[in-house]
Protein backbone atom coordinates (compact mmCIF):
# COMPACT_ATOMS: atom_id res chain seq x y z
CA UNK A 1 0.00 0.00 0.00
CA UNK A 2 1.59 3.38 -0.51
CA UNK A 3 1.40 6.14 2.34
CA UNK A 4 -1.45 7.48 3.91
CA UNK A 5 -3.45 9.28 0.88
CA UNK A 6 -3.59 12.52 2.40
CA UNK A 7 -4.33 14.91 -1.12
CA UNK A 8 -7.58 16.09 -0.35
CA UNK A 9 -8.92 15.36 -4.26
CA UNK A 10 -7.94 11.39 -3.27
CA UNK A 11 -9.65 11.25 -0.12
CA UNK A 12 -12.89 13.13 -0.97
CA UNK A 13 -12.66 10.17 -3.95
CA UNK A 14 -12.73 7.53 -1.91
CA UNK A 15 -15.40 9.24 0.74
CA UNK A 16 -17.53 10.33 -1.95
CA UNK A 17 -17.89 7.00 -3.47
CA UNK A 18 -19.45 5.89 -0.25
CA UNK A 19 -22.87 7.46 -0.75
CA UNK A 20 -22.76 6.52 -4.49
CA UNK A 21 -22.11 2.70 -3.60
CA UNK A 22 -25.14 2.76 -1.52
CA UNK A 23 -27.17 4.09 -4.24
CA UNK A 24 -25.92 1.62 -6.60
CA UNK A 25 -26.39 -1.40 -4.45
CA UNK A 26 -30.06 -0.01 -3.69
CA UNK A 27 -30.17 -0.20 -7.64
CA UNK A 28 -28.81 -4.21 -7.24
CA UNK A 29 -30.96 -4.81 -4.78
CA UNK A 30 -34.51 -3.44 -6.68
CA UNK A 31 -33.13 -5.91 -9.66
CA UNK A 32 -32.42 -8.84 -7.98
CA UNK A 33 -36.47 -8.29 -6.12
CA UNK A 34 -37.81 -8.08 -9.21
CA UNK A 35 -36.17 -11.24 -10.89
CA UNK A 36 -38.38 -13.10 -7.53
CA UNK A 37 -35.12 -13.34 -4.73
CA UNK A 38 -36.49 -12.46 -1.08
CA UNK A 39 -36.30 -9.27 0.59
CA UNK A 40 -34.91 -11.10 3.31
CA UNK A 41 -31.88 -12.40 1.80
CA UNK A 42 -31.78 -9.17 -0.77
CA UNK A 43 -31.16 -7.11 2.29
CA UNK A 44 -28.67 -9.24 4.08
CA UNK A 45 -26.67 -9.10 1.24
CA UNK A 46 -26.89 -5.43 0.57
CA UNK A 47 -25.97 -4.68 4.10
CA UNK A 48 -23.23 -7.38 3.41
CA UNK A 49 -21.57 -5.58 0.60
CA UNK A 50 -22.63 -2.10 2.19
CA UNK A 51 -20.46 -3.12 5.19
CA UNK A 52 -18.13 -4.25 3.21
CA UNK A 53 -17.55 -1.31 0.96
CA UNK A 54 -17.65 1.26 3.79
CA UNK A 55 -14.91 -0.07 6.03
CA UNK A 56 -12.48 -1.07 3.24
CA UNK A 57 -12.39 2.58 2.53
CA UNK A 58 -12.60 3.79 6.38
CA UNK A 59 -9.37 1.04 6.68
CA UNK A 60 -7.16 2.13 3.84
CA UNK A 61 -8.25 6.04 4.48
CA UNK A 62 -7.09 6.02 8.63
CA UNK A 63 -7.12 9.51 9.37
CA UNK A 64 -10.49 11.10 10.65
CA UNK A 65 -12.84 8.42 8.11
CA UNK A 66 -11.03 5.52 10.21
CA UNK A 67 -11.17 7.51 13.61
CA UNK A 68 -15.56 7.63 12.91
CA UNK A 69 -15.50 4.37 12.02
CA UNK A 70 -13.72 3.61 15.60
CA UNK A 71 -16.53 5.57 17.17
CA UNK A 72 -19.45 4.42 15.42
CA UNK A 73 -18.48 0.86 16.48
CA UNK A 74 -19.10 0.98 20.09
CA UNK A 75 -22.71 1.94 19.43
CA UNK A 76 -23.26 -1.20 17.50
CA UNK A 77 -24.78 -2.59 20.54
CA UNK A 78 -27.81 -0.13 20.03
CA UNK A 79 -28.57 -1.44 16.30
CA UNK A 80 -31.31 -3.56 16.00
CA UNK A 81 -30.28 -7.20 15.09
CA UNK A 82 -31.23 -8.14 11.56
CA UNK A 83 -29.08 -4.31 10.75
CA UNK A 84 -26.11 -5.38 13.45
CA UNK A 85 -25.38 -9.13 12.30
CA UNK A 86 -23.61 -7.61 8.57
CA UNK A 87 -21.95 -5.22 10.21
CA UNK A 88 -20.67 -6.62 13.68
CA UNK A 89 -17.57 -8.64 11.86
CA UNK A 90 -16.26 -5.70 9.63
CA UNK A 91 -16.92 -3.26 12.84
CA UNK A 92 -14.56 -5.50 15.32
CA UNK A 93 -12.02 -5.65 12.32
CA UNK A 94 -11.93 -2.04 12.39
CA UNK A 95 -11.08 -1.47 16.10
CA UNK A 96 -7.71 -3.29 15.39
CA UNK A 97 -6.53 -3.66 12.23
CA UNK A 98 -5.99 -1.36 9.11
CA UNK A 99 -3.24 -1.58 5.79
CA UNK A 100 0.32 -0.69 7.01
CA UNK A 101 2.01 1.85 6.41
CA UNK A 102 5.12 1.05 4.17
CA UNK A 103 8.48 0.22 6.31
CA UNK A 104 10.42 2.89 4.35
CA UNK A 105 8.17 5.76 5.37
CA UNK A 106 8.20 4.15 8.79
CA UNK A 107 11.77 4.33 8.90
CA UNK A 108 11.86 7.80 7.15
CA UNK A 109 9.69 8.94 10.54
CA UNK A 110 11.98 7.46 12.88
CA UNK A 111 15.02 8.87 11.39
CA UNK A 112 13.80 12.63 11.41
CA UNK A 113 12.68 12.56 15.28
CA UNK A 114 14.94 10.17 16.45
CA UNK A 115 17.66 10.89 14.48
CA UNK A 116 20.20 9.13 11.72
CA UNK A 117 21.22 6.66 14.90
CA UNK A 118 18.16 5.62 15.67
CA UNK A 119 18.52 1.53 15.22
CA UNK A 120 21.00 2.01 17.99
CA UNK A 121 18.39 2.70 20.62
CA UNK A 122 16.96 -0.59 20.27
CA UNK A 123 18.20 -4.20 20.27
CA UNK A 124 15.25 -5.51 18.13
CA UNK A 125 12.82 -3.30 16.16
CA UNK A 126 10.25 -5.27 14.42
CA UNK A 127 9.26 -3.55 10.69
CA UNK A 128 6.38 -5.08 10.86
CA UNK A 129 3.49 -2.95 12.81
CA UNK A 130 2.18 -5.00 15.42
CA UNK A 131 -1.51 -2.99 15.59
CA UNK A 132 -2.78 -0.02 13.41
CA UNK A 133 -4.84 3.09 14.42
CA UNK A 134 -6.58 5.96 13.11
CA UNK A 135 -3.21 8.48 13.27
CA UNK A 136 -0.23 5.71 13.80
CA UNK A 137 0.61 2.48 13.84
CA UNK A 138 2.18 0.43 16.69
CA UNK A 139 5.64 -1.73 16.20
CA UNK A 140 7.20 -4.12 18.06
CA UNK A 141 10.76 -3.62 19.53
CA UNK A 142 13.10 -4.31 22.73
CA UNK A 143 15.03 -0.83 24.25
CA UNK A 144 18.71 -0.58 25.04
CA UNK A 145 17.97 -1.38 28.67
CA UNK A 146 16.33 -4.38 27.82
CA UNK A 147 12.76 -3.15 28.22
CA UNK A 148 9.54 -4.62 25.30
CA UNK A 149 8.38 -1.52 24.20
CA UNK A 150 5.47 0.00 21.65
CA UNK A 151 6.83 2.33 19.17
CA UNK A 152 4.11 4.69 18.02
CA UNK A 153 4.28 6.00 14.93
CA UNK A 154 2.11 9.02 13.39
CA UNK A 155 1.46 8.70 9.66
CA UNK A 156 2.83 11.70 7.82
CA UNK A 157 0.47 14.08 6.80
CA UNK A 158 -2.33 12.52 9.91
CA UNK A 159 -2.95 16.03 11.21
CA UNK A 160 -4.45 17.15 7.27
CA UNK A 161 -5.81 13.88 6.81
CA UNK A 162 -7.97 13.78 9.79
CA UNK A 163 -9.67 16.95 9.07
CA UNK A 164 -9.86 16.34 5.22
CA UNK A 165 -12.08 13.35 5.99
CA UNK A 166 -14.22 14.64 8.83
CA UNK A 167 -15.43 17.88 6.66
CA UNK A 168 -16.43 15.22 3.85
CA UNK A 169 -18.02 13.20 6.43
CA UNK A 170 -19.64 15.61 7.85
CA UNK A 171 -21.25 16.70 4.61
CA UNK A 172 -22.51 12.64 4.59
CA UNK A 173 -23.86 12.65 7.45
CA UNK A 174 -27.22 12.28 6.29
CA UNK A 175 -26.43 9.39 4.11
CA UNK A 176 -24.59 7.57 7.31
CA UNK A 177 -27.20 8.28 9.22
CA UNK A 178 -29.15 4.88 8.74
CA UNK A 179 -26.19 3.18 10.41
CA UNK A 180 -27.10 4.10 13.49
CA UNK A 181 -30.98 4.76 13.94
CA UNK A 182 -31.81 7.50 16.23
CA UNK A 183 -27.94 8.72 16.33
CA UNK A 184 -27.26 12.25 14.96
CA UNK A 185 -24.41 11.59 13.28
CA UNK A 186 -23.05 15.38 12.38
CA UNK A 187 -22.70 16.01 16.17
CA UNK A 188 -20.38 13.30 17.09
CA UNK A 189 -17.91 14.61 13.71
CA UNK A 190 -17.82 17.81 14.72
CA UNK A 191 -16.92 16.62 18.62
CA UNK A 192 -14.18 14.26 17.00
CA UNK A 193 -13.04 17.27 14.12
CA UNK A 194 -12.51 19.28 17.56
CA UNK A 195 -10.26 16.99 19.65
CA UNK A 196 -8.19 16.56 16.25
CA UNK A 197 -5.09 18.70 17.51
CA UNK A 198 -4.78 17.08 20.95
CA UNK A 199 -4.71 13.73 19.84
CA UNK A 200 -2.26 14.61 17.49
CA UNK A 201 0.44 16.17 20.08
CA UNK A 202 2.55 12.64 21.60
CA UNK A 203 3.79 15.19 23.83
CA UNK A 204 0.18 15.28 26.00
CA UNK A 205 -0.80 12.02 25.22
CA UNK A 206 2.83 10.88 27.06
CA UNK A 207 1.61 13.00 29.50
CA UNK A 208 -1.62 11.78 30.13
CA UNK A 209 -0.42 8.29 29.87
CA UNK A 210 2.66 8.53 32.43
CA UNK A 211 -0.12 10.27 34.89
CA UNK A 212 -2.00 7.35 34.65
CA UNK A 213 0.88 4.57 35.01
CA UNK A 214 2.28 6.15 38.40
CA UNK A 215 -1.02 6.43 40.00
CA UNK A 216 -2.40 2.58 38.96
CA UNK A 217 1.32 1.66 39.63
CA UNK A 218 1.17 -1.64 41.46
CA UNK A 219 -2.65 -1.80 41.00
CA UNK A 220 -4.62 -5.03 41.30
CA UNK A 221 -7.07 -4.14 38.87
CA UNK A 222 -4.88 -2.06 36.34
CA UNK A 223 -2.37 -1.85 34.11
CA UNK A 224 -1.01 0.95 32.19
CA UNK A 225 2.02 0.88 30.41
CA UNK A 226 4.63 3.55 30.89
CA UNK A 227 6.20 6.01 28.88
CA UNK A 228 9.82 5.32 28.11
CA UNK A 229 10.72 8.17 25.36
CA UNK A 230 9.06 10.86 23.28
CA UNK A 231 9.15 12.74 20.49
CA UNK A 232 6.96 14.71 18.25
CA UNK A 233 5.13 11.96 15.99
CA UNK A 234 7.29 9.19 17.81
CA UNK A 235 5.60 7.86 21.43
CA UNK A 236 7.55 4.60 22.82
CA UNK A 237 6.05 3.09 25.63
CA UNK A 238 6.21 -0.20 27.69
CA UNK A 239 5.06 -2.90 26.07
CA UNK A 240 2.01 -5.00 27.61
CA UNK A 241 0.37 -8.58 26.48
CA UNK A 242 -2.94 -9.55 26.94
CA UNK A 243 -6.57 -10.90 25.40
CA UNK A 244 -7.71 -8.06 23.44
CA UNK A 245 -11.66 -7.02 24.53
CA UNK A 246 -12.29 -7.27 21.00
CA UNK A 247 -11.60 -11.36 21.19
CA UNK A 248 -13.29 -11.32 24.52
CA UNK A 249 -16.31 -10.26 23.24
CA UNK A 250 -16.09 -12.67 20.67
CA UNK A 251 -14.84 -15.85 22.37
CA UNK A 252 -14.34 -14.96 25.91
CA UNK A 253 -15.75 -16.92 28.81
CA UNK A 254 -18.62 -15.73 30.82
CA UNK A 255 -16.25 -15.20 33.93
CA UNK A 256 -13.66 -13.14 31.52
CA UNK A 257 -16.81 -10.74 30.42
CA UNK A 258 -18.15 -10.31 33.83
CA UNK A 259 -14.36 -9.60 35.61
CA UNK A 260 -13.61 -7.25 31.93
CA UNK A 261 -17.14 -5.59 32.90
CA UNK A 262 -16.17 -4.42 36.11
CA UNK A 263 -12.45 -3.44 35.90
CA UNK A 264 -14.35 -1.07 32.58
CA UNK A 265 -16.68 0.23 34.87
CA UNK A 266 -14.13 0.93 37.19
CA UNK A 267 -12.06 2.55 34.95
CA UNK A 268 -14.52 4.94 34.24
CA UNK A 269 -15.18 5.97 37.59
CA UNK A 270 -12.27 6.24 39.50
CA UNK A 271 -9.94 7.11 36.84
CA UNK A 272 -11.22 10.72 37.05
CA UNK A 273 -11.20 10.27 40.76
CA UNK A 274 -7.28 9.44 40.81
CA UNK A 275 -5.87 11.16 38.01
CA UNK A 276 -8.04 14.02 37.48
CA UNK A 277 -8.26 12.76 33.83
CA UNK A 278 -10.85 10.83 31.71
CA UNK A 279 -10.07 8.85 29.28
CA UNK A 280 -12.00 9.63 26.54
CA UNK A 281 -11.40 6.72 23.80
CA UNK A 282 -12.94 3.41 25.29
CA UNK A 283 -13.19 1.41 22.39
CA UNK A 284 -12.47 -2.49 22.88
CA UNK A 285 -9.14 -2.13 20.67
CA UNK A 286 -7.15 0.14 23.80
CA UNK A 287 -8.13 -2.69 26.17
CA UNK A 288 -6.23 -6.21 27.29
CA UNK A 289 -7.27 -8.58 29.96
CA UNK A 290 -3.78 -10.22 31.64
CA UNK A 291 -3.41 -12.42 34.22
CA UNK A 292 -3.33 -10.83 38.15
CA UNK A 293 -0.12 -12.98 38.52
CA UNK A 294 3.08 -14.82 36.38
CA UNK A 295 0.99 -17.92 37.58
CA UNK A 296 -2.14 -16.73 36.10
CA UNK A 297 -4.08 -18.11 39.97
CA UNK A 298 -4.91 -14.19 40.83
CA UNK A 299 -8.30 -12.49 38.90
CA UNK A 300 -7.64 -11.40 35.47
CA UNK A 301 -6.67 -7.25 35.13
CA UNK A 302 -7.37 -5.13 32.61
CA UNK A 303 -4.79 -3.30 30.97
CA UNK A 304 -5.62 0.47 29.84
CA UNK A 305 -3.77 1.98 26.50
CA UNK A 306 -3.93 4.88 24.23
CA UNK A 307 -4.52 7.83 25.78
CA UNK A 308 -4.59 10.55 23.32
CA UNK A 309 -7.88 11.57 23.95
CA UNK A 310 -8.79 12.58 27.53
CA UNK A 311 -11.05 15.06 29.00
CA UNK A 312 -9.28 17.13 32.07
CA UNK A 313 -11.42 16.98 35.19
CA UNK A 314 -9.03 18.25 37.81
CA UNK A 315 -12.05 17.98 40.32
CA UNK A 316 -12.94 14.32 39.53
CA UNK A 317 -16.40 13.89 37.58
CA UNK A 318 -19.03 16.50 37.73
CA UNK A 319 -20.74 16.49 41.28
CA UNK A 320 -24.48 17.10 39.54
CA UNK A 321 -23.81 13.79 37.85
CA UNK A 322 -23.69 12.04 41.32
CA UNK A 323 -26.63 14.33 42.96
CA UNK A 324 -29.20 14.03 39.58
CA UNK A 325 -28.26 9.85 39.81
CA UNK A 326 -29.15 9.58 43.32
CA UNK A 327 -32.32 12.11 43.10
CA UNK A 328 -33.25 10.49 40.56
CA UNK A 329 -33.04 6.86 42.02
CA UNK A 330 -35.04 8.43 44.90
CA UNK A 331 -37.94 9.74 42.56
CA UNK A 332 -37.03 13.56 43.58
CA UNK A 333 -38.45 14.43 40.15
CA UNK A 334 -38.70 18.39 41.17
CA UNK A 335 -35.21 18.36 42.55
CA UNK A 336 -33.58 16.81 39.43
CA UNK A 337 -35.28 19.37 36.86
CA UNK A 338 -34.14 22.31 38.87
CA UNK A 339 -30.22 20.57 38.51
CA UNK A 340 -30.89 20.28 35.25
CA UNK A 341 -32.08 23.20 34.47
CA UNK A 342 -29.13 25.10 36.48
CA UNK A 343 -26.50 22.73 34.69
CA UNK A 344 -28.09 23.87 31.22
CA UNK A 345 -29.60 20.57 30.09
CA UNK A 346 -33.00 22.08 29.72
CA UNK A 347 -32.45 25.68 28.57
CA UNK A 348 -33.88 28.84 29.94
CA UNK A 349 -36.77 28.66 27.24
CA UNK A 350 -37.89 25.34 27.46
CA UNK A 351 -40.59 24.14 30.20
CA UNK A 352 -40.72 20.20 30.63
CA UNK A 353 -42.96 18.30 32.92
CA UNK A 354 -40.60 17.06 36.24
CA UNK A 355 -42.68 13.54 36.34
CA UNK A 356 -42.08 13.01 32.26
CA UNK A 357 -38.07 14.33 32.60
CA UNK A 358 -38.00 11.43 35.82
CA UNK A 359 -40.13 9.11 33.86
CA UNK A 360 -37.76 9.46 30.76
CA UNK A 361 -34.77 9.20 32.55
CA UNK A 362 -35.16 5.90 35.24
CA UNK A 363 -35.12 3.21 32.68
CA UNK A 364 -31.77 4.60 31.40
CA UNK A 365 -30.12 4.32 34.83
CA UNK A 366 -31.39 0.50 35.72
CA UNK A 367 -28.07 -0.27 36.21
CA UNK A 368 -27.33 1.97 38.92
CA UNK A 369 -31.06 0.79 40.77
CA UNK A 370 -29.83 -2.74 41.60
CA UNK A 371 -26.75 -4.38 43.31
CA UNK A 372 -25.96 -6.10 40.12
CA UNK A 373 -26.89 -5.61 36.56
CA UNK A 374 -26.53 -7.99 32.97
CA UNK A 375 -25.93 -5.49 30.25
CA UNK A 376 -27.17 -7.10 26.94
CA UNK A 377 -27.80 -6.06 23.61
CA UNK A 378 -31.24 -6.45 23.84
CA UNK A 379 -30.78 -3.71 26.73
CA UNK A 380 -29.53 -1.16 24.81
CA UNK A 381 -31.58 -1.65 22.06
CA UNK A 382 -34.65 -1.30 23.53
CA UNK A 383 -33.24 2.36 25.32
CA UNK A 384 -32.19 3.07 21.76
CA UNK A 385 -35.37 2.56 20.04
CA UNK A 386 -36.96 4.38 23.36
CA UNK A 387 -35.62 7.53 22.55
CA UNK A 388 -35.71 6.99 18.91
CA UNK A 389 -39.17 6.10 18.03
CA UNK A 390 -40.71 9.61 17.02
CA UNK A 391 -44.22 8.23 18.21
CA UNK A 392 -42.76 7.84 21.47
CA UNK A 393 -42.98 10.87 24.65
CA UNK A 394 -39.42 9.82 25.57
CA UNK A 395 -38.57 10.76 21.27
CA UNK A 396 -40.47 13.87 21.89
CA UNK A 397 -39.19 14.88 25.51
CA UNK A 398 -35.23 14.05 24.88
CA UNK A 399 -35.55 16.71 21.43
CA UNK A 400 -36.51 19.41 24.20
CA UNK A 401 -32.79 18.46 26.28
CA UNK A 402 -29.54 20.08 25.79
CA UNK A 403 -26.11 18.41 26.60
CA UNK A 404 -23.81 21.39 27.27
CA UNK A 405 -20.28 21.51 26.48
CA UNK A 406 -18.81 20.71 29.45
CA UNK A 407 -20.59 17.15 29.86
CA UNK A 408 -19.83 16.34 25.91
CA UNK A 409 -17.14 14.28 25.91
CA UNK A 410 -18.53 12.83 29.48
CA UNK A 411 -21.71 11.77 27.82
CA UNK A 412 -20.18 10.04 24.65
CA UNK A 413 -17.57 7.86 26.87
CA UNK A 414 -20.26 6.93 29.64
CA UNK A 415 -22.46 6.04 26.13
CA UNK A 416 -19.49 3.93 24.75
CA UNK A 417 -18.81 2.55 27.48
CA UNK A 418 -22.02 1.02 28.52
CA UNK A 419 -21.99 -0.42 24.80
CA UNK A 420 -18.76 -2.20 25.30
CA UNK A 421 -20.47 -3.72 28.76
CA UNK A 422 -23.69 -4.90 26.15
CA UNK A 423 -21.18 -6.16 23.78
CA UNK A 424 -19.36 -8.07 26.61
CA UNK A 425 -22.86 -8.99 28.00
CA UNK A 426 -21.62 -8.43 31.12
CA UNK A 427 -23.19 -8.70 34.85
CA UNK A 428 -21.71 -5.84 36.77
CA UNK A 429 -21.50 -4.39 40.19
CA UNK A 430 -22.01 -0.79 38.68
CA UNK A 431 -23.93 0.70 41.89
CA UNK A 432 -20.67 -0.76 44.03
CA UNK A 433 -18.47 1.44 41.75
CA UNK A 434 -20.75 4.99 41.50
CA UNK A 435 -20.91 4.84 45.61
CA UNK A 436 -17.19 4.50 45.78
CA UNK A 437 -15.81 6.69 42.69
CA UNK A 438 -18.67 9.38 41.60
CA UNK A 439 -19.13 12.56 43.91
CA UNK A 440 -22.67 13.47 44.93
CA UNK A 441 -23.83 9.82 44.70
CA UNK A 442 -23.97 8.78 48.46
CA UNK A 443 -25.53 11.99 50.47
CA UNK A 444 -23.00 13.84 52.25
CA UNK A 445 -24.01 12.66 55.96
CA UNK A 446 -23.34 9.54 54.75
CA UNK A 447 -20.04 10.03 53.83
CA UNK A 448 -19.16 11.74 56.92
CA UNK A 449 -20.13 8.83 58.66
CA UNK A 450 -17.98 5.73 56.36
CA UNK A 451 -16.01 7.86 53.76
CA UNK A 452 -17.06 6.75 50.24
CA UNK A 453 -16.65 7.99 47.26
CA UNK A 454 -13.12 7.63 47.19
CA UNK A 455 -12.98 8.41 51.07
CA UNK A 456 -13.94 12.12 49.95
Amino acid sequence: MSDLPRKAVTRTAKLAALPLGFAGRATWGLGKRIVGESAEIVGRELQQRTAEQLFKVLGELKGGAMKFGQAMSVFESALPEEVAGPYRAALTKLQDAAPPMPTRTVHTVLTERLGEDWHDLFLEFEDKPAAAASIGQVHRGVWHDGREVAVKVQYPGAGEALLSDLNQLSRFARLLGPLIPGMDIKPLIAELRDRVSEELDYDLEAQAQQAHADEFADDPDFVVPGVVHQREQVLITEWIDGVPLSEIISDGTQDQRDRAGQLLARFLFSGPARTGLLHADPHPGNFRLLPGSPDGKDDWRLGVLDFGTVDRLPGGLPTPIGDSLRMTLDGEAEAVYELLCTEGFVKETIELDPDAVLDYLLPIIEPARVDEFTFARGWMRSQAARVADPRSPAYQLGKQLNLPPAYLLIHRVTLSTIGVLCQLGATVRLREELEEWLPGFVPEEVLDEGESAAEA
